[in-house]
């Protein structure tokens, strides 16, 4: 698996992939992502606000996943507000790429982007549905940390992962 920065021939394509992956997480209510849809297709505005979007290739050079780097606490992407850590946002994996290595591959990238640029941490949130991703995470060496939970809309937990990286 490649992981490179994504270009502008890959947004359109990525955000697909990412709708489609989102779509495909068994059993999460779909008034919990009403609207969040647009966001997910949105690569170049992640981009313009300065956070670094990375893709997953396959050897094959066929596009398997992607993930956003949010830089620092102060990037408008951002769902937390420690000035010494990053965080990683919409990682997706294609469904018909899930279990090929490219949810590993750019969850790595993260925290060695994140340790290269001198971040202590590194924090991302996700929802009970994404067992899979949890799973990655913890092999990662992320830890659960409940004092970062929020809920976006009253009653939808985003659950904060952390890991430390300095």
């Amino acid at each position: 698996m490649i992981v490179r920065p994504a270009n502008e021939a890959d947004y359109d394509a990525l955000g697909d992939l990412t709708v489609a992956a989102y779509r495909a997480i068994p059993d999460v209510p779909q008034e919990a992502t009403d609207g969040y849809e647009e966001e997910l297709r949105d690569v170049a505005g992640r981009v313009n606000v300065g956070a670094e979007v990375m893709v997953a290739v396959t050897d094959g050079g066929v596009l398997a996943g992607g993930v956003t780097y949010v830089p620092d606490h102060l990037n408008k992407l951002a769902e937390f507000d420690d000035p010494h850590a990053a965080g990683i946002r919409m990682l997706a994996v294609s469904p018909a790429h899930q279990g090929s290595g490219a949810g590993t591959a750019l969850t790595t990238w993260c925290v060695d982007r994140a340790r290269a640029t001198g971040r202590e941490r590194i924090i991302l949130h996700t929802i009970k549905w994404m067992k899979t991703a949890h799973r990655i995470y913890e092999r990662a060496g992320f830890e659960r940390t409940t004092a970062l939970d929020w809920e976006p809309i009253p009653g939808f937990l985003l659950m904060a992962f952390v890991k430390e990286v300095a």
